[in-house]
């Protein structure tokens, strides 16, 4: 049925449930497993950023931020890939970059040639749904591929 199933993580709780899940499937349908992390690049310019920062603020700093977002990002495919370990599964871990969430997850799923979407969503409903968006929902709604929800 599934050969490649990717799962995004950002290590929250949640995320981890999807992990387990996600796991469980691949073993049961002998799939391979792609765990993607994607992190937002690091801007001297957002919101509230006074125009000299982006003159003042030091190389080393800018590039203490990326080394810092990159380990966190690291330690949540750790963590999916020893999830996976310990249910015999091999798998492969992509870090990624990327403005967009959701389009980081779909361009790891082509890259990757995934035939399935494993991912978690915190399920807001109303207007906090539309007010804070939903990666999740971005994904739901511009992906190809198959997207299993889990809440």
């Amino acid at each position: 049925m599934y050969k490649n199933i990717l799962i995004p993580t950002d290590g929250s709780e949640l995320s981890q449930k999807a992990v387990s899940h996600g796991v469980s499937l691949a073993k049961i349908l002998h799939a391979r497993l792609t765990f993607v992390a994607v992190r937002k690049p690091f801007h001297t310019m957002g919101p509230g950023a006074e125009p000299e920062m982006v003159v003042k603020m030091p190389d080393e700093y800018k590039s203490y931020v990326h080394d810092y977002l990159t380990a966190e990002s690291s330690e949540h495919l750790a963590v999916a890939k020893t999830t996976a370990e310990r249910d015999g599964l091999s798998c492969e871990t992509v870090d990624v970059e990327h403005d967009h969430i959701y389009q980081g997850i779909l361009d790891t799923a082509a890259q990757k040639k995934c035939d399935l979407i494993v991912m978690a969503s915190h399920g807001r409903r109303g207007v906090s749904a539309i007010v804070l968006g939903s990666e999740t929902v971005k994904v739901l709604t511009h992906s190809a591929l198959p997207v299993l929800v889990y809440r």
